[in-house]
């Protein structure tokens, strides 16, 4: 009966394979040296980098949206018909700047009765004083009575009083003729005008609004574990000076980063539970405008300084039963297994807090099928670099 033919994963029959094992015994038989080295596997070849302990800056690039430091809203102040408007929109302005002119004839004809109430009670205030001098001699001589006395004196107080109260209502008409001049109340870049001319405007009514670009505001969020790393920092610098702060970086849309640094004036208590982030505030000075309100931007953060750490590069980094591990080079040419405690990554390269000494040979290259306890062929990446 025919054996079946069994077929490798090559493809090739077994019995073709021991038909070709045969030949190379017999060969081997004129040159028995020759058959051992075929017979043994060459050590794989692996690269290295031999590490060495830094100073690490932790940097980590957040997504934001510029806004306005101030966003304000510019609002009519008495009831009146809005006769003109004298900005363009869109126009930078300064604080105190008029922007819209509300007619002033009602405003101007309430000045003009409020003097005219003034002027009564000053008449009046001056008649009453007149009355008590001439009172209150005569009481003085027993020529008239205590109770007209008391009444001279109430009616001099009274008139105190109207007069006190005329200047008040003047003082008021006064203040809403200056509000027929709408004025910017910051100086900031104009939106669109909300009501037109010609409109009657109710006391309140949203006229336009002035956005203030300079500082600029970029609102950002940090995951949870930044946040803490983060906070933790900032109690540290305002633990040494009251008056340190948290510098930040922008990065424009254009990826470069902004000339001018700003600093992060404001990090939320809680975390955001739709989001699982913190909330986050950072000010940048705009005096050019070149950041506009509305923008996506990055904003770039100094995490933490770590000292006298390793790194290695990110493939190197394997994951064993234990955690996660490193293949090294030892001192007889063989691998061996470390394992590592990680860090962040940075620039592309894996930070080792602890597990990895200065000076040892990370393998990076060549780790595929690689086991512990193997000689190796090993090559320095900074002497291939140098060749």
């Amino acid at each position: 009966m025919t054996q079946p033919t069994l077929f490798r994963p090559g493809g090739f029959p077994l019995t073709l394979l021991a038909l070709a094992t045969l030949i190379l015994v017999g060969c081997g038989n004129d040159n028995g040296q020759q058959g051992g080295a075929m017979g043994e596997m060459p050590p794989p070849p692996v690269t290295y980098e031999q590490v060495s302990t830094q100073d690490v800056a932790v940097e980590q690039d957040y997504a934001g949206r510029a806004r306005g430091a101030r966003e304000v809203e510019v609002r009519a102040r008495i009831q009146g018909i809005l006769e003109q408007r004298l900005y363009n929109e869109g126009q930078m302005v300064s604080q105190d700047d008029v922007l819209f002119q509300i007619d002033r004839k009602p405003a101007e004809a309430e000045v003009q009765r409020a003097q005219a109430q003034k002027k009564v009670a000053e008449a009046d205030l001056q008649q009453a004083q007149r009355e008590w001098n001439r009172v209150s001699s005569l009481f003085q001589r027993g020529a008239v009575s205590e109770r007209e006395r008391d009444t001279a004196q109430s009616a001099l107080e009274m008139a105190r009083a109207g007069l006190a109260v005329a200047e008040a209502g003047l003082a008021q008409a006064e203040l809403n003729l200056s509000y027929t001049d709408v004025r910017a109340p910051v100086s900031g870049t104009t939106s669109l005008e909300a009501v037109p001319e010609g409109s009657l405007v109710q006391q309140g009514t949203l006229l336009t609004t002035i956005v203030q670009q300079d500082p600029i505001h970029v609102r950002f969020g940090l995951p949870e574990n930044d946040a803490r790393i983060h906070r933790t920092a900032r109690q540290a610098a305002m633990g040494e000076s009251e008056t340190s702060t948290f510098s930040a970086a922008l990065i424009l849309t254009d990826g470069s980063e902004y000339d001018l640094p700003g600093e992060v004036d404001f990090t939320a208590s809680i975390i955001d539970a739709r989001t699982g982030s913190v909330s986050a505030r950072a000010v940048f000075p705009n005096p050019d405008y070149r950041v506009v309100p509305g923008q996506f931007v990055r904003v770039r953060l100094l995490l933490q300084n770590l000292e006298q750490v390793i790194t290695v590069p990110e493939r190197a980094v394997l994951q064993g039963p234990m955690g996660p591990m490193l293949m090294l080079v030892d001192d007889e040419g063989k691998s061996a297994v470390r394992p590592v405690e990680l860090g962040p990554v940075v620039d592309g390269r894996q930070v080792i807090l602890s597990g990895l000494q200065d000076g040892e040979r990370v393998i990076f290259n060549g780790l595929a099928g690689l086991r512990p306890g193997i000689p190796v062929q090993a090559k320095n990446v900074a002497e291939q670099e140098g060749r």
